[in-house]
Protein backbone atom coordinates (compact mmCIF):
# COMPACT_ATOMS: atom_id res chain seq x y z
CA UNK A 1 0.00 0.00 0.00
CA UNK A 2 2.63 2.26 0.86
CA UNK A 3 4.51 1.64 -2.28
CA UNK A 4 1.43 2.13 -4.23
CA UNK A 5 0.80 5.63 -2.50
CA UNK A 6 4.09 6.55 -3.42
CA UNK A 7 3.79 6.38 -6.94
CA UNK A 8 0.46 7.75 -7.15
CA UNK A 9 1.58 11.05 -6.09
CA UNK A 10 4.43 10.82 -7.95
CA UNK A 11 2.06 10.54 -10.75
CA UNK A 12 0.34 13.43 -9.49
CA UNK A 13 2.95 15.42 -9.36
CA UNK A 14 4.52 14.85 -12.62
CA UNK A 15 0.97 15.42 -14.40
CA UNK A 16 0.09 18.89 -12.79
CA UNK A 17 2.30 20.59 -14.50
CA UNK A 18 0.79 18.79 -18.26
CA UNK A 19 -2.53 19.25 -16.68
CA UNK A 20 -2.22 23.30 -16.15
CA UNK A 21 -0.38 23.97 -19.74
CA UNK A 22 -2.79 22.17 -22.17
CA UNK A 23 -5.98 23.40 -20.27
CA UNK A 24 -5.03 26.61 -21.28
CA UNK A 25 -4.49 25.61 -24.56
CA UNK A 26 -7.58 23.94 -24.95
CA UNK A 27 -9.32 26.78 -24.45
CA UNK A 28 -7.20 28.72 -27.33
CA UNK A 29 -7.48 26.63 -29.87
CA UNK A 30 -11.45 26.03 -29.01
CA UNK A 31 -11.38 29.70 -29.96
CA UNK A 32 -9.54 28.92 -33.05
CA UNK A 33 -6.05 29.67 -32.61
CA UNK A 34 -3.02 27.31 -32.70
CA UNK A 35 -0.20 28.27 -30.42
CA UNK A 36 2.92 25.95 -31.01
CA UNK A 37 4.77 28.49 -28.26
CA UNK A 38 3.44 26.12 -24.97
CA UNK A 39 6.88 25.39 -24.37
CA UNK A 40 8.55 29.00 -24.31
CA UNK A 41 5.54 29.98 -22.37
CA UNK A 42 6.16 27.17 -19.96
CA UNK A 43 9.92 27.87 -19.54
CA UNK A 44 9.46 31.71 -19.04
CA UNK A 45 6.99 30.45 -16.24
CA UNK A 46 9.17 28.37 -14.71
CA UNK A 47 12.24 30.96 -14.34
CA UNK A 48 9.98 33.95 -13.32
CA UNK A 49 8.38 31.95 -10.85
CA UNK A 50 10.99 30.91 -8.98
CA UNK A 51 12.99 34.46 -9.22
CA UNK A 52 9.83 35.93 -7.70
CA UNK A 53 9.69 33.29 -5.00
CA UNK A 54 13.23 33.25 -4.43
CA UNK A 55 13.29 36.83 -4.17
CA UNK A 56 10.46 37.18 -1.93
CA UNK A 57 10.13 33.98 0.00
CA UNK A 58 6.31 33.70 -1.23
CA UNK A 59 5.20 30.45 -3.52
CA UNK A 60 1.83 32.29 -4.09
CA UNK A 61 3.93 35.56 -5.58
CA UNK A 62 6.18 33.01 -7.19
CA UNK A 63 3.27 31.70 -8.79
CA UNK A 64 1.59 35.07 -9.62
CA UNK A 65 5.06 36.04 -11.98
CA UNK A 66 5.07 32.65 -13.51
CA UNK A 67 1.38 33.96 -14.57
CA UNK A 68 2.21 36.78 -15.51
CA UNK A 69 5.86 35.52 -17.83
CA UNK A 70 3.69 33.06 -19.66
CA UNK A 71 0.93 35.86 -20.45
CA UNK A 72 3.13 38.37 -21.54
CA UNK A 73 4.98 35.84 -24.22
CA UNK A 74 1.75 34.94 -25.39
CA UNK A 75 1.07 38.60 -25.39
CA UNK A 76 3.47 38.62 -28.37
CA UNK A 77 1.92 35.42 -29.94
CA UNK A 78 -0.89 37.33 -29.79
CA UNK A 79 0.32 40.74 -31.23
CA UNK A 80 2.11 38.96 -33.90
CA UNK A 81 -0.42 36.39 -35.20
CA UNK A 82 -3.64 38.45 -34.52
CA UNK A 83 -2.62 41.84 -35.08
CA UNK A 84 -0.04 41.28 -38.00
CA UNK A 85 -1.60 38.36 -39.12
CA UNK A 86 1.14 36.47 -38.79
CA UNK A 87 1.17 32.92 -39.65
CA UNK A 88 0.42 30.99 -36.84
CA UNK A 89 2.38 27.87 -36.22
CA UNK A 90 5.78 29.82 -37.44
CA UNK A 91 4.63 32.54 -34.76
CA UNK A 92 4.43 29.30 -32.00
CA UNK A 93 7.94 28.09 -33.10
CA UNK A 94 9.57 31.08 -32.66
CA UNK A 95 7.95 31.79 -29.61
CA UNK A 96 9.48 28.69 -28.32
CA UNK A 97 12.79 29.78 -29.21
CA UNK A 98 12.35 33.10 -27.83
CA UNK A 99 10.71 31.49 -24.57
CA UNK A 100 13.74 28.98 -24.20
CA UNK A 101 16.54 31.75 -24.66
CA UNK A 102 14.50 34.82 -22.62
CA UNK A 103 14.36 31.69 -20.26
CA UNK A 104 18.36 31.45 -19.61
CA UNK A 105 18.53 35.03 -19.68
CA UNK A 106 16.31 35.22 -16.35
CA UNK A 107 17.31 32.43 -14.56
CA UNK A 108 21.44 33.12 -15.26
CA UNK A 109 21.28 34.12 -11.39
CA UNK A 110 19.48 31.17 -10.02
CA UNK A 111 21.27 28.85 -11.52
CA UNK A 112 22.21 25.98 -8.06
CA UNK A 113 19.39 28.43 -5.88
CA UNK A 114 17.54 26.51 -4.01
CA UNK A 115 13.78 27.46 -2.54
CA UNK A 116 11.21 25.50 0.06
CA UNK A 117 8.86 23.68 -1.98
CA UNK A 118 4.62 24.79 -2.10
CA UNK A 119 3.53 22.98 1.61
CA UNK A 120 0.85 19.94 1.55
CA UNK A 121 -1.97 20.09 2.65
CA UNK A 122 -2.42 18.60 5.79
CA UNK A 123 -5.41 18.09 7.99
CA UNK A 124 -5.47 16.43 11.57
CA UNK A 125 -6.61 12.71 11.41
CA UNK A 126 -7.83 13.24 7.92
CA UNK A 127 -4.43 13.40 5.61
CA UNK A 128 -3.25 10.37 8.00
CA UNK A 129 -5.74 7.89 6.49
CA UNK A 130 -3.74 5.04 4.74
CA UNK A 131 -3.65 5.27 0.69
CA UNK A 132 -6.67 7.76 0.59
CA UNK A 133 -5.54 10.57 3.08
CA UNK A 134 -2.24 11.95 1.51
CA UNK A 135 -3.44 11.43 -1.87
CA UNK A 136 -6.58 13.41 -2.05
CA UNK A 137 -5.99 15.19 1.52
CA UNK A 138 -2.07 15.96 1.00
CA UNK A 139 -1.61 17.45 -1.94
CA UNK A 140 0.01 20.84 -2.36
CA UNK A 141 -2.71 24.00 -3.76
CA UNK A 142 -1.39 23.72 -7.37
CA UNK A 143 -2.58 20.44 -7.71
CA UNK A 144 -6.31 20.98 -6.40
CA UNK A 145 -6.14 24.84 -8.62
CA UNK A 146 -5.41 22.22 -11.48
CA UNK A 147 -8.51 20.37 -10.97
CA UNK A 148 -10.41 23.00 -9.88
CA UNK A 149 -9.38 25.06 -13.60
CA UNK A 150 -10.68 21.66 -15.52
CA UNK A 151 -14.03 21.87 -13.71
CA UNK A 152 -14.03 25.59 -14.41
CA UNK A 153 -13.06 25.25 -17.90
CA UNK A 154 -15.99 23.02 -18.46
CA UNK A 155 -18.51 24.58 -16.64
CA UNK A 156 -17.74 27.73 -18.68
CA UNK A 157 -17.32 25.94 -22.15
CA UNK A 158 -20.75 23.99 -21.84
CA UNK A 159 -22.33 25.78 -19.21
CA UNK A 160 -22.56 29.59 -20.46
CA UNK A 161 -23.07 31.91 -23.16
CA UNK A 162 -19.79 33.18 -22.93
CA UNK A 163 -18.33 30.08 -23.73
CA UNK A 164 -21.29 29.18 -26.49
CA UNK A 165 -19.70 32.12 -28.25
CA UNK A 166 -16.19 30.95 -27.68
CA UNK A 167 -16.62 27.85 -29.08
CA UNK A 168 -19.03 29.81 -32.36
CA UNK A 169 -15.80 31.59 -32.74
CA UNK A 170 -14.02 28.63 -33.32
CA UNK A 171 -16.53 27.29 -35.24
CA UNK A 172 -16.93 29.76 -37.68
CA UNK A 173 -15.50 33.14 -37.24
CA UNK A 174 -17.05 34.24 -39.96
CA UNK A 175 -20.51 33.84 -38.85
CA UNK A 176 -19.43 35.04 -35.42
CA UNK A 177 -18.24 38.31 -36.57
CA UNK A 178 -21.38 38.76 -38.90
CA UNK A 179 -23.31 38.29 -36.31
CA UNK A 180 -21.72 41.38 -34.38
CA UNK A 181 -19.58 39.26 -31.73
CA UNK A 182 -15.77 41.26 -31.41
CA UNK A 183 -13.96 37.87 -32.81
CA UNK A 184 -10.45 39.24 -32.12
CA UNK A 185 -11.25 40.64 -28.94
CA UNK A 186 -12.20 36.90 -27.63
CA UNK A 187 -9.23 35.28 -29.56
CA UNK A 188 -6.72 37.67 -27.50
CA UNK A 189 -8.54 36.43 -24.23
CA UNK A 190 -8.46 32.70 -24.72
CA UNK A 191 -4.60 33.04 -25.84
CA UNK A 192 -3.65 35.36 -22.77
CA UNK A 193 -5.30 32.65 -20.68
CA UNK A 194 -3.48 29.97 -22.37
CA UNK A 195 -0.33 31.99 -21.62
CA UNK A 196 -1.42 32.51 -18.02
CA UNK A 197 -2.07 28.74 -17.71
CA UNK A 198 1.37 27.51 -19.89
CA UNK A 199 3.44 29.40 -17.64
CA UNK A 200 1.68 28.56 -14.26
CA UNK A 201 1.92 25.40 -15.66
CA UNK A 202 6.15 25.64 -15.60
CA UNK A 203 6.01 27.43 -12.64
CA UNK A 204 4.47 24.37 -10.76
CA UNK A 205 8.23 22.55 -11.37
CA UNK A 206 10.40 24.92 -9.12
CA UNK A 207 7.61 25.70 -6.78
CA UNK A 208 6.50 22.75 -5.90
CA UNK A 209 7.77 19.30 -7.92
CA UNK A 210 11.95 20.32 -7.89
CA UNK A 211 11.87 23.55 -5.75
CA UNK A 212 15.30 24.69 -7.89
CA UNK A 213 15.88 26.22 -10.74
CA UNK A 214 17.59 24.35 -14.13
CA UNK A 215 17.97 25.84 -17.27
CA UNK A 216 15.25 23.68 -19.88
CA UNK A 217 14.02 22.29 -16.90
CA UNK A 218 10.40 21.99 -18.47
CA UNK A 219 12.29 19.40 -20.88
CA UNK A 220 9.80 19.11 -23.57
CA UNK A 221 6.27 19.30 -21.39
CA UNK A 222 5.07 21.82 -23.01
CA UNK A 223 5.14 19.24 -26.52
CA UNK A 224 3.20 16.62 -24.40
CA UNK A 225 0.54 19.33 -23.29
CA UNK A 226 0.02 20.41 -27.10
CA UNK A 227 -0.62 16.35 -28.16
CA UNK A 228 -2.77 15.90 -24.97
CA UNK A 229 -5.25 18.40 -26.39
CA UNK A 230 -5.28 16.03 -29.32
CA UNK A 231 -5.16 13.29 -27.32
CA UNK A 232 -8.57 14.56 -25.70
CA UNK A 233 -10.23 15.60 -28.30
CA UNK A 234 -10.49 19.08 -27.38
CA UNK A 235 -12.99 17.98 -23.73
CA UNK A 236 -11.84 18.92 -20.41
CA UNK A 237 -12.35 15.97 -18.43
CA UNK A 238 -10.93 13.52 -20.79
CA UNK A 239 -7.65 15.93 -20.91
CA UNK A 240 -7.74 15.36 -17.28
CA UNK A 241 -7.69 11.83 -17.61
CA UNK A 242 -4.56 11.94 -20.49
CA UNK A 243 -2.49 14.34 -18.22
CA UNK A 244 -2.57 11.69 -15.45
CA UNK A 245 -2.04 9.11 -18.24
CA UNK A 246 0.95 10.68 -19.54
CA UNK A 247 2.52 11.69 -15.71
CA UNK A 248 1.75 8.08 -15.21
CA UNK A 249 4.36 6.83 -18.29
CA UNK A 250 6.58 9.49 -17.66
CA UNK A 251 6.87 7.89 -13.61
CA UNK A 252 6.83 4.45 -14.86
CA UNK A 253 10.22 4.99 -16.97
CA UNK A 254 11.81 6.50 -13.52
CA UNK A 255 10.88 3.55 -11.69
CA UNK A 256 11.77 0.99 -14.86
CA UNK A 257 15.52 2.67 -14.39
CA UNK A 258 15.43 2.66 -10.57
CA UNK A 259 15.04 -1.14 -10.75
CA UNK A 260 17.95 -1.81 -12.88
CA UNK A 261 16.28 -3.29 -15.91
CA UNK A 262 18.87 -3.44 -18.15
CA UNK A 263 16.63 -1.12 -20.91
CA UNK A 264 18.79 1.59 -21.65
CA UNK A 265 17.53 4.79 -20.12
CA UNK A 266 17.51 6.67 -23.32
CA UNK A 267 14.87 4.66 -24.14
CA UNK A 268 12.93 4.44 -20.92
CA UNK A 269 13.50 8.24 -21.24
CA UNK A 270 11.98 8.58 -24.54
CA UNK A 271 8.59 7.01 -23.38
CA UNK A 272 6.68 9.88 -22.81
CA UNK A 273 7.42 11.27 -26.35
CA UNK A 274 6.83 7.71 -27.87
CA UNK A 275 3.71 7.57 -26.13
CA UNK A 276 2.67 10.87 -27.58
CA UNK A 277 3.59 9.84 -31.47
CA UNK A 278 1.24 6.59 -31.07
CA UNK A 279 -1.61 8.48 -29.78
CA UNK A 280 -1.77 11.38 -32.54
CA UNK A 281 -1.38 8.36 -34.81
CA UNK A 282 -4.29 6.11 -33.67
CA UNK A 283 -6.42 9.41 -33.66
CA UNK A 284 -5.55 9.98 -37.24
CA UNK A 285 -6.10 6.63 -38.02
CA UNK A 286 -9.65 6.68 -36.68
CA UNK A 287 -10.44 10.18 -38.10
CA UNK A 288 -9.63 8.65 -41.54
CA UNK A 289 -11.42 5.60 -41.44
CA UNK A 290 -14.49 7.23 -40.05
CA UNK A 291 -14.40 9.79 -43.08
CA UNK A 292 -15.09 13.05 -40.26
CA UNK A 293 -12.41 15.21 -40.02
CA UNK A 294 -12.73 17.15 -36.81
CA UNK A 295 -14.61 20.05 -36.70
CA UNK A 296 -13.02 23.88 -36.97
CA UNK A 297 -14.15 24.14 -33.46
CA UNK A 298 -11.55 21.99 -31.75
CA UNK A 299 -8.90 24.18 -32.75
CA UNK A 300 -8.42 24.06 -36.62
CA UNK A 301 -9.61 27.05 -38.08
CA UNK A 302 -6.81 29.05 -37.20
CA UNK A 303 -7.67 31.89 -39.99
CA UNK A 304 -7.55 35.17 -37.89
CA UNK A 305 -10.52 37.27 -38.59
CA UNK A 306 -9.63 40.99 -39.91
Amino acid sequence: MEFAEAILLTVIAASTPLLLAASGELVTERAGVLNLGVEGMMVVGAACGFAGAFATGSIAFGALCGILGGAALSGVFAALTLGLAANQVASGLALTILGVGLSGLIGADYVGQKITGAANLYIPSITDIPFLGRVLLGQNALVYLSVALIIGIWYFLYRTRAGLILRAVGDNHASAHALGYPVLRIRLLAVLFGGACAGLGGAYLPLAYTPFWVSGMTAGRGWIALALVVFASWLPFRLMVGAYLFGGITILQLHAQATGMGIPSQLMSSLPYLATVIVLVVISAVRGRAGSPAPASLGLAFIPDR
